[in-house]
């Protein structure tokens, strides 16, 4: 299927799922490997973000524990390689790192990136931290978050927005809904969002433009069926 169809095609969160479980369970393509097609597909659009220049660039990264957190370190990896300035700020319990997550957060610490596990009592300090980048990935939560963000992690969303700097969200703008397009309270508002295989449905609402900003579709190596 080209990628101009692949476009304008819409998946909802339970299609998100079936189509990962069919590129690991039946094709063989192993979680990490689409982890790391996914994290590229990000550097590569936020290279193109900032006009192919990256040298001297200071680019923060804030992820969660989840898959989502895992392809924003895996972004942070390439950025770094092509000569940005990265910093990974964490949100969240590392004991409950996903593996894939945690095979790539092994990798920042192994090379030497900056990273920074945030702690309950300095997540209301973010936005302090954040005014010194150039740019801002999103990569706290993906599709399958429902609901009211609560805790850290709705502290965080609501301290990205508190500043003036591009917001880059990685597959979704976390607290976007993924399905209906809707938000039940803070969400990311982004200015691009780098989304993988297919854009989701909730893209397709109106009011959903308010947080996703500009989307473009990343490749991350197998075909859409749908």
């Amino acid at each position: 299927m080209s990628k101009g169809n692949e476009k304008q095609i819409s998946l909802t969160r339970q299609e998100v799922r079936d189509f990962d479980k069919l590129a690991i369970e039946q094709w063989g393509v192993p979680s990490v490997v689409l982890m790391e097609n996914a994290g590229r597909g990000v550097a590569d659009a936020v290279e193109k973000f900032l006009q192919g220049d990256l040298a001297g660039k200071k680019i923060a990264i804030v992820a969660g524990v989840g898959n989502n957190g895992g392809d924003g370190f895996v972004a942070a990896r390439h950025l770094h390689i092509r000569a940005a300035t990265v910093k990974v700020f964490v949100v969240g319990n590392v004991d409950k790192m996903t593996a894939d997550a945690s095979i790539n957060f092994d990798i920042l610490k192994n090379i030497g990136i900056d990273v920074h596990l945030c702690s309950s009592n300095e997540i209301s300090h973010l936005s302090s931290w954040l005014e010194q980048f150039d740019l801002i990935i999103d990569a706290l939560g993906g599709t399958g978050i429902t609901g009211a963000l609560r805790g850290d992690l709705s502290i965080a969303v609501e301290q990205i927005n508190s500043i003036n700097k591009p917001v880059v969200a990685v597959d979704i703008p976390t607290g976007l809904d993924c399905d209906t397009g809707q938000v039940q309270g803070p969400a990311v508002r982004a200015d691009l969002t780098v989304t993988f295989v297919a854009r989701k449905v909730g893209f397709d609402t109106p009011e959903s433009a308010d947080y996703t900003g500009e989307v473009i579709v990343a490749d991350i190596g197998v075909p859409l069926v749908k």
